[in-house]
């Protein structure tokens, strides 16, 4: 009798523990990823900028569209064209055209926000996404920073700042993403935190505004 994978993960605790666990972080990285994650802070950002006023949501939308869709259209489209296996592009020297499709991105809307006279809280929120991209770039020339791990921690921290410091009750997502990449062998421990403390720097922007 020849025996399944699942057959044996059933009969084997450890096994299927760990095939539990890779199940639920998979679920966690794919819900969290950043481009879910853009499109709720970046809406969350873009309201409270704009003092509840619903145009505050087209502004968030804008930013989410180029901070987040946008980058994440172009992952979807290279490996439509076999360039890479996943969107994780596990390998880090691939990454850097990533990073400047981003930069370009956001770049590109803010611009529209400068001239669209943007609220400002929306468009400090890009320009700190902005650099936080210079920095994962940086950073990645030499080692395997979490760019989901980054975003995560500076969604929330940015809502903390536009919006009230209970935001930081939502670290627990932050952290749920940290545990996602290091559980599915993308990250270690250091790299996820790396990201994570990237992503919180982005908040400085607002004292300079």
């Amino acid at each position: 009798m020849s025996t399944t994978a699942d057959d044996t993960a059933a009969t084997n605790p450890a096994t299927a523990g760990a095939t539990g666990t890779a199940s639920v972080a998979r679920t966690v990285t794919d819900a969290l990823q950043p481009r879910n994650v853009l499109l709720a802070g970046m809406l969350g950002i873009g309201l409270a900028a704009a003092g509840g006023h619903w145009t505050g949501l087209l502004w968030g939308f804008l930013g989410a569209l180029c901070a987040g869709l946008i980058p994440a259209g172009y992952i979807e489209w290279e490996r439509g064209r076999g360039t890479w296996g996943d969107r994780h592009v596990v390998d880090r020297t691939k990454r850097a055209p990533i990073f400047f499709v981003i930069l370009g991105s956001i770049g590109a809307g803010s611009v529209v926000m400068v001239l669209g006279n943007a609220p400002t809280g929306i468009l400090v929120a890009m320009l700190a996404l902005w650099v936080m991209t210079v920095g994962l770039l940086a950073v990645n020339t030499v080692w395997k920073i979490s760019v989901d791990s980054a975003v995560a921690s500076a969604a929330i921290s940015l809502l903390a700042v536009v919006h009230s410091p209970w935001w930081t009750a939502a670290y627990a997502l932050t952290a749920a993403v940290c545990w996602s990449r290091v559980a599915l062998g993308y990250h270690t421990v250091a790299q996820t935190l790396a990201g994570a403390g990237l992503g919180a720097a982005t908040t400085v922007a607002y004292v300079f505004a």
